[in-house]
């Protein structure tokens, strides 16, 4: 499943797209959303923006429409009146003048008045969004102390979009290599060092990888900022102490990890 940091660039791409264009065209798979297709001609779009691991498009008549990419869904770019040569189920095309947005593969799409969509059941039960600027160390620490999550694993708890919007599975054994953590761990029995180093790594780790992982190489990016440490590399040599990268199934997920310097 995608994680927040590659639904944040996807959304950057539509955004340079179409973001303040008039809509000449809308089409959505679904019919219970057939009847928004006129009314959306002619409309702008006026922002697009991104909450954890959902989407949402805003139009200038009001409405707004929530996507989730789930484990298959796929935003692309075209030049508006072409379709890529894919397979893929076509879900949503909104087009303007010269360039269309198209979602494939999805299947969690609504669309509807702005203050219904933000009242989606996705929305409300998320934690702030760890690429959202205005989240700060010390938020995210106060967080983990929080009496929801201060007794939960830190391997589940990594994964529960309530804690924290945008976080996954390579994320999470990323962020925990960096934080020299095992998953078992419960926030509230970490050193206060330890609570601090991982609440740097919970923003840090992210968005580097927003600002600097590639989609054409999942490992290196400009001039390698982002690397995985763990991540997919079992049987090779830790980066930092070279023990053998061990690979688990943890919340029913794959979890690599380091046994020689995560403690």
């Amino acid at each position: 499943m995608p994680e927040g940091p590659e639904i944040r660039r996807a959304a950057d791409k539509l955004v340079s797209a179409v973001e303040g264009k008039v809509l000449t065209s809308a089409w959505f798979a679904f019919s219970q959303l057939k009847r928004f297709e006129s009314q959306l001609m002619g409309q702008k779009i006026e922002r697009i923006e991104t909450r954890g691991k959902a989407l949402l498009t805003h139009f200038s008549d009001g409405l707004t429409m929530y996507s989730h990419n789930q484990l298959y869904g796929l935003w692309t770019v075209s030049d508006a009146g072409k379709r890529p040569n894919t397979k893929r189920d076509l879900r949503v095309a909104l087009e303007t003048s010269d360039k269309a947005i198209l979602l494939y593969s999805a299947s969690d799409i609504e669309v509807g008045p702005q203050d219904v969509i933000l009242r989606h059941p996705f929305l409300q039960r998320i934690g702030p969004d760890i690429l959202d600027d205005s989240l700060t160390e010390s938020a995210v620490a106060e967080r983990l102390l929080d009496q929801r999550f201060r007794r939960r694993q830190l391997g589940g708890m990594l994964l529960d979009q309530s804690f924290l919007a945008g976080l996954g599975n390579y994320l999470r054994a990323e962020i925990l290599w960096d934080a020299q953590l095992l998953p078992e761990h419960k926030p509230e029995a970490l050193a206060p060092e330890q609570r601090a180093r991982l609440a740097g790594a919970l923003l840090t780790i992210p968005r580097l990888s927003y600002m600097t992982r590639g989609d054409d190489n999942p490992n290196y990016h400009h001039g390698a900022l982002f690397k995985f440490h763990v991540f997919s590399r079992d049987g090779q040599a830790c980066t930092r102490c070279g023990a053998t990268i061990q690979k688990i199934t943890l919340s029913s997920r794959p979890f690599f990890y380091c046994p020689g310097c995560q403690f």
